[in-house]
């Protein structure tokens, strides 16, 4: 029989408690760089165009945003978990037209969104049950069901194409109404936004995923349900990319084949550049909340300075390639921390 001394957990728990009170306090800082940046962008804006802030200005702002925030806050999870959803632009789109579809045949628009959902709950259940019990890597499947998804859609859809005039008029007037410059649709998104968030703070399975991100094997030997976690994730990530579908039909009256097409790699790039570290177990969904939001608004920063469009990629990748430079400055100041705080307590 083996007795533990009754002083080593403790002792043993301090560098690593310590390590992550420094990751946590360096991310929170990460995200009000973020947001000055943000703020910083604007206020230069409005100098520069007195319109750029008006009522209608700040209401495109926002719809801008939505679409992403809502996504990037599932990515976000799957990114948590040391995984990737490469899938939802492709799930988005067909969602989208499912959606359309359904109204264009005369049903209603709660039912609609549903079908939307459930569409986009239904891949990403898929993606969930190939990475966590295929065991094969979640880059190559997501990669996989990117083109299958795409397929199904453009069989389905064909060159046909939905527009506002198929759909019923109190649908696509919510998708642009709201309260003064605040629209109903980013209303949603900040719904879900603060749910989701409130649960992976004081839910034991939202703790989990960050665990799970961690140290996955240290997370299976504790005894978290590894592969239930992964597919709650995707299977959420799936889920939020279907109702984005539908805030897209709503929003923009128009889907066909093509809708969604690239829009993964816009997703990843706000849940990155939003402080999400993509090997895993760091980042919170605000942040990627406002990296979806920093990147949206360079779209119409740009042309309210006469700048050409033709930046908004090159400025996009920059911000992408800078917040990796920052998450591998992190990691290596975490590890150092840990080395000097193991020696000090032996």
């Amino acid at each position: 029989m083996t007795v533990t001394a009754p002083d080593q957990t403790p002792v043993a728990g301090i560098p690593e408690a310590s390590a992550t009170r420094l990751v946590d306090r360096i991310f929170r800082m990460r995200e009000l760089a973020i947001l000055l940046v943000f703020l910083v962008m604007i206020g230069i804006t409005q100098a520069g165009n007195s319109e750029f802030l008006s009522e209608q200005g700040i209401k495109d702002l926002l719809l801008n945003a939505t679409i992403l925030v809502l996504v990037a806050t599932g990515q976000s999870l799957v990114v948590i978990t040391r995984n990737v959803d490469l899938s939802v632009g492709s799930t988005l789109g067909i969602s989208a037209f499912a959606a359309g579809t359904y109204l264009q045949g005369g049903g209603g628009s709660f039912v609609a969104v549903v079908l939307a959902v459930l569409t986009g709950v239904g891949f990403g259940f898929l993606n969930g049950l190939l990475v966590s019990l295929g065991q094969v890597p979640a880059l190559v499947v997501t990669l996989g069901t990117l083109y299958v998804i795409r397929g199904i859609d453009s069989i389905w859809v064909g060159s046909r194409q939905i527009t506002a005039a198929d759909l019923p008029g109190g649908f696509v007037d919510f998708g642009s109404g709201g309260l003064w410059a605040v629209p109903w649709l980013a209303l949603i998104a900040l719904a879900v936004l603060a749910a989701t968030a409130y649960y992976l703070k004081h839910f034991g399975g939202g703790r989990e995923l960050y665990a799970l991100g961690s140290n996955p094997e240290a997370a299976r030997l504790a005894g978290i349900p590894v592969r239930k976690r992964i597919l709650a994730a995707y299977t959420f990530c799936g889920a939020l990319a279907g109702l984005a579908g539908a805030l897209y039909l709503a929003r923009f009256g128009n889907v066909d084949s093509g809708t969604g097409n690239g829009y993964e790699l816009t997703v990843v790039s706000a849940v990155v550049v939003g402080g999400v570290v993509f090997t895993g177990g760091s980042g919170s969904v605000y942040g990627a909340a406002l990296g979806a939001l920093l990147l949206t608004s360079v779209n119409s920063v740009l042309p309210a300075l006469g700048v050409s469009s033709v930046w908004v990629l090159a400025i996009n990748g920059l911000l992408l390639i800078l917040a990796i430079a920052v998450d591998r400055i992190v990691a290596l100041r975490v590890a150092n921390a840990l080395k000097k705080r193991n020696a000090r307590h032996g």
